[in-house]
């Protein structure tokens, strides 16, 4: 059971496609000997069916062997493609199931017995869908989600010189949209890329018409509206004729998409008035046979028309009407119809469509303007809700398509910190939260925590993030390639003060672009977090450079990381500089060998603003002692330190018991996970009990302490109020 996830447009039904081609000509799958496809929005016209009947409805020449082939149901393929596109409700962990292929059911139910193996158990079952119908479904039943990407950049390069026949004009063209950021993120969809190049194509070749249009799309909105006004162009018709085909059109468009109908048949024409003999129809509608049927030419062109007729056709009750549905629409089908209003409420977009419009084209763009200011999203849930962070994203596309900066700054006057994390991000997202960022003033903080960044969306991300404080990229799998941008943004945004990358697994030649940025003049880093980055050893290399040429840096942390390697000490040696100001290292995870608890100890021993220290779980070898010691330094300065979890015997008491007594700044300390039981926790008491202790907080959980030893540390406690024991 496989759920094909995929945004509108970058080859779903394709792929499918190719899966049954591929089956058919015996190159691949052969292990199925039916693969049955079924099409969502065919379905949607059938009511209660059995799953016999519909597989005969599809395929009539089965009647006589249909029993038969039930019979070895591991070697069926069910695919159902556009789950987005169906009109029923499906609850894959529904209870309602069949499992006779005989019993008329709703199609649905039928679909999701499959899927839960009730009917023909064994069988196996393919789907695609858009994701936002999937945001509002449970998807446990499939044992796989697979989502297709698109195009990579070399795939883009190998479409526009397949599509355009002269190479000079595929190359003009391709230049052209890789100068062009939007455009070029937009090919990695497929249809868009047709229609880019299609745009293209009549663009830049000679062309009688004084009308061709010379605008080049920088919205998803812009790129629709020059395919429709080139196509309105070069048939020539007359305005009259255009305008009341596009408002027809439109209002079946509308219709459907509000009702989830995908396929029209005549009755339908004729009901909102489409001319079928209309030379135009053909452009932007298919026909099929058995019986006569109609859709457009895509989902997405559907969704396109439903929202120009509204700026073709004004009428204030419907917009408010389709507004307030499509808003509340749980599976998404309202998606792409209110980002095309939002795109066409900007006058350079309607522009190109201007002489097919309504004189009231204005007001509608005005009424969709004042509704985006009235959705709300609660920001205190942005942190928590994975829905509300889906619904904020919808919503930049809704600002991104109007190109209006000015409702930006007013829609997110007051928001300061921004978190998208576990939202996967296409690098489409990124470019819009680019427009985004760019145009808010007061974003602060950016937090795209486990986001699936790759290098293209780090790329079209990267001048949004000039501005930004904070900025948190964990857990992103971020390729060696990005590293550079991300160079390119510390040298450029002087404002930068926090930046986590930590579980990245940095690697490669291009990091070390990454470490001289931050320690170049232009980096006012205070944090910086490489936590479990697998970082090579010969990076340290750079960190000396970053430590005593950056007296803002406050906080590094490098735990989970191989520290024991040959230029550790360079690092240490480095903190221990008058010009280094960090007073929080991190070390976490680090298993410290002998050697490295030597080199830790001088830096203890030498620098004066280190105030917190996390060891915990990371010393090993016979100088851990050592280390203790040096907190008897008169130069310590540490308040907080973490030395849990290292395995410390109750011998250790004793020289811990000496950098108690010495070290007057210590208010912290964590023995937890140790082994400190044993004669020696006197010494550790005593040196507690000494006037000059100033420590408030003492874990020493989980040390296998006896009943005597703990009575004697809630003596321990009585005697100083401000002392807190966890044990």
């Amino acid at each position: 059971m496989v759920m094909v996830v995929g945004v509108p447009g970058v080859g779903k039904t394709t792929l499918m496609q190719k899966f049954v081609y591929d089956w058919v000509k015996g190159d691949l799958y052969q292990r199925f000997s039916f693969v049955f496809f079924f099409k969502f929005r065919e379905l949607n016209r059938l009511d209660k069916v059995s799953l016999e009947t519909l597989i005969l409805h599809h395929y009539p020449y089965l009647w006589q062997q249909l029993g038969n082939i039930f019979q070895d149901p591991e070697k069926l393929l069910f695919i159902f493609d556009g789950l987005d596109e169906s009109n029923q409700t499906m609850d894959f962990t529904s209870r309602h199931l069949c499992s006779d292929p005989k019993q008329p059911e709703r199609c649905g139910d039928i679909v999701v017995s499959l899927v839960r193996k009730s009917l023909l158990n064994g069988c196996s079952v393919l789907m695609t869908s858009r994701p936002t119908r999937l945001a509002s479904m449970d998807c446990e039943a499939f044992q796989r989600m697979v989502e297709i990407s698109g195009f990579s950049p070399k795939e883009r390069r190998i479409y526009f010189d397949n599509f355009f026949r002269d190479p000079e004009l595929a190359e003009k063209a391709f230049t052209y949209v890789r100068q062009n950021d939007t455009l070029y993120t937009f090919c990695y969809l497929p249809s868009y890329c047709w229609i880019i190049c299609t745009v293209l194509s009549r663009s830049f070749q000679t062309t009688s018409s004084d009308q061709q249009v010379s605008l080049l799309p920088r919205t998803v909105t812009q790129l629709f509206a020059i395919f429709v006004a080139n196509i309105l162009s070069n048939h020539s018709p007359e305005k009259s004729g255009a305008q009341k085909l596009l408002q027809s059109m439109g209002w079946m468009a509308e219709h459907g998409v509000m009702n989830h109908t995908i396929i029209f048949d005549g009755r339908d024409l004729e009901s909102f008035e489409v001319d079928n003999r209309s030379r135009l129809l053909s452009s932007f509608l298919m026909e099929s046979e058995e019986p006569v049927s109609y859709s457009f030419l895509h989902l997405t062109v559907q969704e396109f028309f439903s929202a120009l007729v509204h700026y073709v056709d004004f009428s204030l009750e419907k917009l408010e009407q389709s507004l307030n549905k499509a808003k509340f629409y749980p599976d998404g089908r309202g998606e792409m119809f209110l980002r095309f209003l939002c795109g066409l409420s900007d006058d350079t977009t309607r522009s190109i469509l201007s002489e097919y419009l309504d004189t009231q084209a204005a007001q509608a763009s005005r009424e969709v303007i004042t509704w985006v200011k009235d959705l709300n999203v609660e920001e205190e849930k942005l942190m928590f809700s994975n829905e509300n962070k889906q619904l904020l994203l919808n919503i930049f596309y809704y600002l991104f398509e109007s190109r209006n900066k000015v409702l930006v700054q007013e829609y997110f006057k007051s928001l300061r910190s921004l978190d998208l994390s576990r939202i996967h991000l296409s690098a489409l997202d990124c470019t819009l939260l680019a427009f985004i960022l760019e145009n808010c003033r007061y974003v602060e903080e950016l937090a795209l925590e486990h986001s699936s960044l790759d290098n293209e969306g780090l790329e079209r991300l990267a001048p949004g993030l000039l501005k930004l404080k904070f900025l948190s990229l964990t857990r992103n799998k971020i390729p060696d390639t990005s590293c550079m941008q991300l160079a390119s943004v510390i040298r450029n945004n002087r404002s930068l003060k926090k930046l986590i990358l930590s579980c990245n697994h940095l690697s490669g030649p291009h990091l070390s672009d990454l470490m001289e940025a931050l320690s170049s003049s232009a980096s006012q880093i205070e944090l910086l977090d490489f936590y479990e980055d697998d970082l090579p050893d010969n990076i340290y290399l750079h960190f000396p450079s970053i430590v005593r040429n950056k007296p803002s840096l406050k906080t590094l942390i490098l735990a989970s990381n191989r520290l024991s390697g040959p230029h550790f000490g360079d690092l240490m040696e480095a903190l221990s500089c008058p010009s280094c100001r960090v007073e929080e290292l991190r070390l976490t995870f680090s298993n410290l060998n002998g050697t490295a608890c030597i080199q830790l100890a001088s830096l203890i021993r030498k620098h004066q603003y280190l105030k917190k220290l996390d060891l915990f779980d990371s010393l090993s070898g016979p100088h851990i002692e050592e280390l203790m010691e040096a907190l008897s330094s008169p130069h310590c300065r540490i308040e907080i330190l973490d030395l849990g979890r290292n395995n410390l015997p109750n011998l250790s008491c004793i020289p811990l018991a000496s950098g108690i007594r010495n070290n007057h700044n210590l208010k912290r300390l964590d023995l937890s996970d140790n082994h400190l039981s044993g004669p020696h926790l006197r010494d550790l008491l005593d040196a507690l009990s000494n006037p000059g202790c100033r420590i408030e907080e003492l874990h020493l959980e989980r040390n296998g302490w006896t009943k005597k030893e703990k009575d004697a540390l809630r003596e321990l406690e009585s005697r100083k109020p401000d002392l807190r024991i966890y044990f």
